[in-house]
């Protein structure tokens, strides 16, 4: 049997034991659609038993290789380029390549669209796994930050004073500004709109109190929480980021130093001091503006605001408030965080991870908020 072209053959005797396959001539782009032809009319893959003589090989190039790839098998070709020293160095080269790419190629899986309402589900399904694993690992780290803490405590040699100092300044002092300017504008806002709407029932007076239970037990260390959820943990985030993507924290691995005690507590150390401090001042940022309104609006004078935020609102309600910073502090450096070591290796996954971060940190913020105001309701406090 014998098939050829003007210029690449590949003729097959069958005559000889074991049959022999003569390839022959230039196996080139040019000439692809007749060489093609050509194998189509042998059975290819060949036999294994068929011996194969490239001796008569012209010019080669990706084209014909792959061609004779699909007529002997990818992996035979590359042991034939391999065995064989007849061939030039490049064209043996071209032909063991060629064989091990078409060797790990896997046919794509041919998927088959389903209706809308299976979309759908899958889409949900999918969104549901995921956020049970970033669960999972936002569990694990947390226990890792605590492991991190635990051993390092007790040894001052190894506390990043200078850090954690640092990084105060640029999550706490920084941040004083735009928290009480938000807290002392929402707070004049709560004001104007409570007298607005209790002045209908004649009660114009209690916008004190609105404005002392709003932000001593919610606003101030919501909006105080959400504010570094944006502004605090997307730095974080974007810092570990950085050195990730550019290799910096495996040479501190290589160096024999731990990234959670160099990186990670600094930060939730500096958050952990930062947010409680920020809390209080947005809270007596958010009770100055509304004392604004009340005494350009209402003719309640500042003293006279005072006497009543001390008589109607117990400490308690402030220490309730209080206590949700350190919590809400500790998260959202340590997602912010988390996200940080999350980044693969180039620009486009740190602005993911970093939108990822913010997105996560103001979630857990209000969940929790609205958890613990449930449970202060039940517990009457």
């Amino acid at each position: 049997m014998s098939t050829s072209t003007a210029t690449g053959s590949a003729q097959l005797d069958a005559s000889m034991t074991p049959p022999r396959l003569r390839v022959a001539g230039d196996w080139t782009l040019v000439h692809y659609a007749s060489l093609e032809r050509t194998i189509s009319t042998l059975r290819a893959p060949l036999d294994p038993a068929t011996a194969v003589d490239l001796s008569g090989l012209g010019a080669l190039d990706t084209a014909g290789a792959s061609l004779l790839a699909s007529l002997l098998g990818a992996a035979r070709l590359g042991n034939l380029a391999h065995e064989d020293p007849t061939l030039p160095v490049a064209q043996r080269a071209l032909l063991q390549t060629i064989g091990r790419a078409m060797a790990d190629y896997v046919e794509p899986k041919v998927t088959h669209r389903g209706n809308a309402v299976t979309d759908v589900l899958a889409r949900i399904g999918a969104a549901m796994e995921n956020v049970y694993r970033q669960q999972v690992r936002l569990l694990g780290f947390i226990g890792l930050t605590l492991e991190t803490l635990a051993r390092t405590v007790w040894r001052p040699r190894r506390w990043r004073v200078t850090s954690l100092v640092a990084h105060v300044e640029e999550t706490g002092l920084d941040a004083v500004p735009i928290v009480a300017l938000l807290t002392f504008m929402v707070g004049a806002v709560v004001a104007f709109l409570g007298s607005t709407v209790l002045k209908d029932f004649g009660a114009t007076i209690y916008t004190v109190d609105l404005i002392a239970f709003s932000f001593l037990r919610e606003f101030g260390v919501l909006l105080t929480a959400i504010l570094m959820a944006g502004r605090t943990a997307s730095a974080f985030t974007a810092q570990i980021g950085s050195m990730k993507a550019n290799e910096e924290i495996d040479a501190i691995r290589a160096l024999g130093l731990d990234p959670m005690e160099l990186l990670v507590l600094p930060r939730v150390l500096a958050m952990l001091a930062s947010l409680p401090m920020l809390t209080f001042i947005a809270m007596i940022a958010g009770l100055a503006g509304g004392g604004l309104v009340c005494a350009l609006v209402l003719d309640i004078s500042p003293v006279m605001f005072l006497n009543l935020v001390k008589s109607d609102i117990e400490v308690r309600h402030f220490l309730v408030g209080l206590a949700k910073a350190p919590v809400f502090a500790f998260l959202i450096a340590v997602i912010g965080c988390l996200e940080g070591f999350k980044v693969t290796g180039s620009a486009e996954s740190v602005g993911e991870h970093t939108t990822s971060a913010v997105v996560q940190s103001i979630f857990v913020v209000i969940l929790l908020d609205a958890l613990a105001a449930l449970f202060y309701m039940e517990m009457g406090w």
